[in-house]
């Protein structure tokens, strides 16, 4: 299985801070079958990234749990973040794919519950944090980073009352992580002077089609427009926006056209000072 890795850079430190690499993951929609992609997650550790955030759905089948903390086990030493998307609660079934294509009109198709309390579990011992509903404070190499998150919005589990306000104010940046990028948490997030929002779900529209400059996507299965689905943008004076196209697909709709599987480093910069 071969991944791409989507880098990008993002001035949002204070003047002369040094550079933190971030490695941002998403959809892996683990099965114990998935030995080739078991193999390309132990090998992001080579990124040697500074900090680490998944946004979610880990898992695609109830037995997954122990491989997922498997595959992730070196880079769960290192400072990491997350939240959890709809397939780490309920275990995927088969839908129409051409569903996907068509508006959303609110209606989920629900497997058995899957047992996503053991992976939070055993994410939290190894010190992974999560931010499903809350706000957290973290220093990586001195700087202050405030985190906060939403619990799956395609569920309808988020509730971002938990977790508004401006900013703590020692905080030199403020980043909001979420699994299915909806504009209502965006909006919120937004509201909030947050510098950088982290999402995932969308599968970077998974099948795609040629287009002028890049491919263009079909779907994103939510109201994000099509040509945010994947990778860095950026709207007016609101938040930057990364969407990771993911790892992994619904096990019964294992197909990716002109958007292979990708993870996301994102190195945050300095911003440069202004000179009178």
């Amino acid at each position: 299985m071969a991944y791409k890795i989507r880098e990008a850079s993002i001035p949002i430190l204070p003047p002369g801070s040094p550079d933190i690499r971030v490695l941002h993951f998403s959809d892996l929609h683990l099965t114990p079958r998935r030995k080739s992609e078991i193999s390309d997650i132990k090998s992001f550790i080579s990124l040697k990234p500074d900090l680490v955030i998944s946004t979610g759905d880990f898992l695609a089948h109830r037995d997954a749990v122990p491989v997922v903390l498997d595959a992730l086990d070196e880079l769960l030493n290192l400072p990491g973040l997350y939240v959890f998307g709809s397939n780490d609660y309920y275990e995927p079934s088969f839908k129409n794919p051409f569903k996907y294509l068509m508006k959303d009109d609110g209606t989920r198709k629900l497997g058995k519950e899957l047992p996503w309390q053991e992976l939070d579990y055993g994410l939290s011992q190894r010190g992974w944090k999560n931010v499903n509903t809350s706000r957290i404070t973290l220093k990586i190499k001195d700087i202050l980073i405030e985190a906060r998150g939403t619990d799956d919005a395609h569920l309808g589990r988020d509730n971002y009352s938990l977790v508004e306000g401006e900013a703590n104010r020692d905080a030199q940046i403020s980043i909001g992580i979420t699994h299915a990028p909806y504009s209502r948490v965006l909006n919120s997030m937004a509201t909030d002077n947050l510098d950088l929002i982290f999402a995932g779900h969308t599968h970077g529209g998974q099948i795609r089609i040629p287009w002028v400059k890049e491919s263009k996507a079909l779907t994103t299965n939510c109201d994000l427009p099509l040509w945010r689905s994947r990778g860095i943008t950026k709207t007016k004076n609101e938040p930057w926006l990364n969407v990771s196209a993911g790892m992994g697909t619904n096990p019964f709709t294992p197909i990716r056209l002109f958007c292979p599987p990708e993870i996301s480093l994102i190195t945050l910069v300095a911003i440069k000072r202004k000179i009178h």
